[in-house]
């Protein structure tokens, strides 16, 4: 009996090391892939035009939706499915909401953006972010900002009545959506009212978001592919690229800077507007941090806030734009709507939108059919056109997620820090979810089980402005819809326009 713990130790000890053993020798499954080479990887497989839909190609050579791939030495896992998306992104968020940060944004002698909110690992400092965003604009907390979006979106409106009747309407129509935007993130963020396009606030943020989408493109700097190339001196001959981005850090580090001591000014003179900085200003410090700390903070949580809710959101009514132009049909039933439930003479507001259920899946198809995202893509609208006839940004690809430090075990096997990108445009795309999914038909979203398209990205990492953003998103294409009607000048049939994706030449890969 006194050997009786002895054999049950030994036991114990001997079944968990023939486990160890046995999973050591257990073959890795990885995600297919296509052919790999030494050095590049699967380089050759990808095609000169938008990632996001080599990507969605390769998933289907492959017969899956998660595809491996490894660039360079950059290993990835696209995610083309929903299903998959949710596996990984939604259900095992803890595991997969660290982020991959290009050299040139997070080392300090270079651009120095790793603080931003964004960008940021899975760590204290991004909890201490979505805490703060989270506690005003919750979804509980958001109405109190209804107003700002109402009266920004009114202003829109009366630009607009200016502006259609310019020569070239469509480039007017797109910078006083992204005005329009701008502001109601600038008011929102800061009690600051933009004054015009040539607004210092508003050119610095726009040059920092100019400059960081510059910079974490792999093929602006090499510095991103070969990290080594960070330690070549000043001096060396081709080290100017360090010089510019040293430059542009400097620029980011005023202008970032500057709207919140302007909001700090106003709130020690006691004359502040309500906003989501001035609130936060205002309250006790957190326990262990610094004033300095949490106004660097601060700092970076208004620039991500602006930059996730401007470019994306303006994004969203230029798709919109287009849609109406190419589906009058759908727009004219939009219209009935607001009118029946309104009335002809009344411009809604965002207590109506529950009201509005023809609109708010107008809104669900534009995103699917054009998913947003601010990484460079264009739609590009052909022939005669009214107030559409150029360059829609749009982008169908999110951001990367890196696994944590321990290893995924599904049903594949991901290496630690395997960037994983959730393939917006392939889900949108997904004909076992929409049928026909080219076809531009708001009614598909009048079925409530029906999933919207994760616009707003997965898990820990969904944008946490989403609820703010779609209400922006909602008074301003009901009240676009209540006031004007966009269509193909006169002469011009419908069936001579045609849009087509392109990348910008400044993509991912080459």
């Amino acid at each position: 009996m006194a050997d009786a713990p002895i054999v049950t130790y030994a036991t114990l000890t001997l079944s968990t090391l023939v486990l160890v053993w046995h999973m050591s020798r257990r073959k890795h499954v990885n995600p297919p892939s296509p052919t790999t080479w030494p050095l590049i990887g699967n380089l050759l497989s990808m095609s000169s035009g938008p990632e996001y839909l080599t990507f969605k190609k390769l998933g289907e050579e492959l017969n899956s939706d998660v595809v491996s791939l490894e660039v360079l030495g950059n290993k990835m896992v696209i995610l083309n499915s929903a299903k998959a998306a949710s596996e990984l992104l939604e259900q095992r968020s803890a595991l997969y909401s660290d982020r991959i940060c290009p050299v040139v944004i997070k080392d300090p002698e270079l651009f120095d953006w790793s603080g931003s909110t964004g960008m940021l690992g899975y760590n204290d400092v991004w909890r201490y972010h979505r805490r703060m965003i989270s506690k005003v604009l919750g979804s509980r907390e958001i109405s109190q900002f209804s107003r700002i979006q109402e009266r920004q979106t009114r202003s829109m409106l009366q630009a607009l009545t200016n502006t259609t009747s310019q020569n070239q309407p469509f480039e007017g129509v797109k910078q006083r959506f992204l005005l329009s935007m701008a502001s109601t993130m600038f008011e929102l963020i800061y009690g600051y009212c933009l004054q015009n396009e040539q607004d210092p606030f508003f050119q610095g943020f726009q040059e920092i978001l100019q400059h960081g989408m510059d910079a974490v493109m792999f093929t602006n700097f090499y510095v991103n592919i070969f990290p080594i190339l960070a330690h070549i001196p000043d001096w060396a001959p081709g080290a100017g690229w360090k010089r510019t981005i040293r430059g542009w850090r400097d620029q980011k580090a005023r202008a970032s800077l500057a709207p919140l001591e302007w909001t700090k000014a106003q709130i020690e003179a006691g004359v502040s507007q309500p906003s989501l900085l001035g609130m936060l200003l205002e309250e006790d410090l957190t326990p262990g941090i610094s004033i300095e700390e949490r106004d660097r903070r601060l700092k970076e949580i208004g620039l991500a806030l602006y930059a996730g809710g401007t470019e994306s959101s303006a994004t969203i009514l230029m798709s919109f734009v287009a849609a109406m132009v190419f589906n009058p049909e759908v727009q004219a039933k939009a219209q009935l709507e607001i009118d029946t439930v309104l009335g002809p003479c009344s411009l809604p507001s965002i207590a109506d939108r529950e009201r509005l259920p023809y609109v708010n899946s107008l809104i669900s198809e534009v995103m699917r059919w054009r998913p947003p995202l601010p990484t460079g893509k264009k739609v590009i609208i052909y022939a005669c056109i009214g107030l559409v006839n150029s360059v829609i940004q749009l982008s169908p690809m999110s951001a990367s997620r890196m696994t944590t430090p321990r290893e995924i075990r599904l049903k594949y096997d991901f290496n630690l820090a395997t960037g994983s990108f959730g393939n917006i445009w392939a889900m949108s795309r997904d004909e076992s979810i929409y049928s026909s999914p080219e076809t531009f038909d708001p009614e598909r979203f009048l079925d409530s089980q029906l999933p919207q398209v994760p616009a707003f990205g997965w898990g820990r990492r969904r944008c946490p402005g989403a609820s703010f953003g779609e209400n922006s998103v909602f008074i301003a294409i009901a009240s676009l819809l209540a006031t004007f009607t966009f269509s193909s000048p006169d002469g011009c049939p419908r069936e001579s326009a045609s849009a087509k994706l392109e990348n910008t030449s400044n993509s991912l890969f080459l």
